[in-house]
């Protein structure tokens, strides 16, 4: 057997260059690195030598490295990732909350951490974290639950085991998520005889897995007997690919269509059997419909909370529901009869299997009445308006300055809710919204990774002034990295969302936003005048007439263009919408809490769990 003489550090970069997608490209696209005592001299040295065929870039901040890292996976269906790097210690526990964020929307990331040294000369070595009970625990035991596949490499040739399974779990459809390789500082730069066969290169194909017979032959009993059914598209329908198949089935059979936050964009708008977002911040027309489902086919989707109107919105007594995903883990919930497969191979074998069945379509004015409502408060306000923007009016202004090669993305705050009800998503991959986890300081850094994906898109990123101040720091990464993105920033001052949810839940106004919070100073945050500093382009508007003309000038911008706009805190897009089970306290000595909780009860009788 042939061997080379490499660092651990060495072996692990030459490996990962090798590994490649279907499509015979590089499956990680390049590492996002910031360098420190954990990382620097081992693989640090390593990605220098391989810096030809896997490119280095360096960010800010860990946690927004790795967002970019995961929307760029995302963008692409998982079909490609990227890897991260950070020192022990504060740069390696700033991506747990990244690593969570892909735990839980299912994407692929390749984190790799320093860690302590495995031979403890130097113990405590500078930021170890000790536990007085265990001497195996360091700060990266914190990635144990937000990872699909976590290791501490403590010897060099662990990494030979090591390494393929990080993979093998990167491109499984079913166990997709992030892999943390915990890699102690010493063993990265120990040397090692590899075998050369080791290093060559492989191609990882994501599989398809079929459905059994049994459960295609079950759930299509169930779906022949349905009068009203209803399909409610995930975000496996984007991984799966599925998105003509998914068409042509509801076409085939006339079943209305309704997609989650992961799934929008799955149909485009306007088809026929699109009726819309649905759940907590859906549209009436699709939630009317889930109302009267008796049965329920979920497509490619977890049934988070904010789709099922936590599980209050599918109220029919005789309903049934039917899970097609590929990972069993979610084809299983909640009582549902389970179609263990890929999406697109699903909905083919179950095809197959429903014959010459049809359904009757729905009211086909449910969905243009709903549009009727959504364009009322999209629209432009009159010249002599003067009262501040909405941001269902701000959304107006960006989708009609939006061409057929616009992304638009978000994560966190009041944008998501809106966005999901009134976007009009032409075409798959279209709309991006991180709302699996809804973690506040994704935008930026994600629309970075949105445009590193598919470069020739048109990248805007929605944003709030809450999460600009979370995490602003990558803007100056994309102006160094020649990163044309349009950030639209609305200032409410403060978390306006999660103020009109206090309200709702009989709160008082408090803390929520700057106005309201104890500070001895008012805010004068300028985020046009911050943008600029950073180096990006920007205008402060005043109206949607001045947004809508800056959006144009946005489109002959080199680089990253950002719009600060004055936006309303308190309106919100009253039509659809459901339920959401946020508790309210028992007992208060406030009347409208009080009221609240009365309200809350009396939902509280229509949730259905199983």
């Amino acid at each position: 057997m042939k061997t080379i003489r490499l660092t651990a550090a060495q072996a692990a970069i030459r490996y990962i260059a090798n590994q490649l997608n279907e499509d015979g490209e590089p499956f990680i696209a390049g590492c996002w690195a910031i360098f420190g005592h954990g990382n620097v001299a081992g693989i640090g040295e390593a990605l220098h030598s391989e810096r030809e065929r896997l490119q280095t870039w360096r960010g800010h901040n860990e946690q927004t490295m790795a967002h970019t890292a995961i929307a760029y996976a995302k963008q692409l269906g998982r079909r490609r990732a990227m890897m991260v790097t950070s020192s022990i210690g504060p740069g390696a526990t700033n991506m747990v909350t990244a690593a969570a964020l892909a735990h839980v929307n299912r994407l692929p990331v390749l984190l790799m951490p320093g860690d302590v040294f495995a031979g403890r000369g130097p113990d405590p070595v500078l930021q170890q974290v000790e536990d007085f009970d265990d001497g195996t625990v360091s700060a990266n035991d914190c990635f144990r639950p937000v990872s699909r596949y976590f290791d501490r490499i403590m010897r060099p040739e662990q990494l030979l085991t090591a390494l393929p399974r990080a993979f093998r779990t990167m491109t499984d459809p079913a166990d997709c998520g992030p892999v943390t390789l915990a890699f102690c500082q010493d063993v990265q730069a120990e040397a090692y005889d590899w075998p050369e066969d080791f290093f060559a290169q492989k191609t990882w194909r994501i599989r398809r897995p079929q459905p059994d017979l049994v459960e295609v032959q079950q759930v299509a009993a169930i779906l022949k007997a349905a009068q009203n059914p209803v399909i409610i598209a995930g975000g496996g329908v984007h991984y799966g690919q599925a998105h003509a198949d998914l068409q042509a089935f509801a076409e085939r059979f006339d079943i209305p269509v309704v997609e989650t936050q992961a799934g929008k964009s799955s149909l485009p708008w306007d088809h026929r059997v699109n009726f819309g977002p649905v759940g907590v911040t859906g549209a009436s027309s699709a939630n009317a419909i889930c109302a009267d489902a008796d049965v329920v086919l979920g497509v490619g989707t977890r049934f988070q909370d904010f789709t099922t109107g936590s599980w209050a919105l599918f109220n029919n007594p005789s309903r049934t529901l039917i899970s097609l995903n590929v990972q069993a883990y979610d084809a299983e919930k909640h009582g549902a009869e389970p179609l263990c497969a890929d999406a697109a191979a699903g909905l083919s074998a179950l095809a197959k299997a429903l014959g010459d069945a049809r359904f009757a379509a729905p009211d086909p004015a449910l969905k243009s009445d709903w549009f009727a409502a959504a364009d009322r408060v999209t629209d432009a306000p009159e010249p002599e308006e003067n009262a501040l923007p909405t941001d269902m009016q701000v959304i107006g202004a960006v989708q009609r300055s939006a061409g057929p090669d616009t992304v638009v993305m978000c994560a966190a705050g009041t944008m998501p809710g809106e966005l999901h009800k009134l976007w009009k998503a032409g075409r798959p991959m279209s709309y991006h919204m991180e709302y699996g986890y809804s973690c506040m300081g994704y935008e930026i850094a994600g629309a970075i990774g949105i445009k590193m994906a598919e470069p020739d898109r048109d990248v805007i990123c929605m944003i709030g002034d809450g999460s600009y101040m979370m995490a602003n720091s990558e803007l100056a990464t994309a102006v160094m990295m020649g990163v044309k993105i349009t950030l639209v920033v609305t200032d409410n001052r403060g978390f306006g969302c999660i103020n009109r949810l206090q309200m709702s839940t009989g709160g008082a106004e408090f803390n929520n936003l700057l106005d309201h919070a104890q500070h001895v100073n008012p805010s004068r945050i300028d985020f046009a005048a911050h943008a600029a500093s950073m180096g990006a382009e920007t205008r402060k508007v005043a109206t949607i007439a001045e947004l809508e003309a800056a959006l144009v000038e946005a489109r002959e911008a080199s680089g990253p263009f950002v719009v600060v706009i004055d936006t309303d805190p308190y309106p919100s897009t009253e039509a659809g919408g459901s339920w959401w089970d946020v508790a309210v306290p028992e007992v208060s000595a406030r009347e409208p809490v009080r009221k609240a909780r009365e309200r809350y009860l009396e939902n509280l009788k229509r949730q259905r769990v199983n």
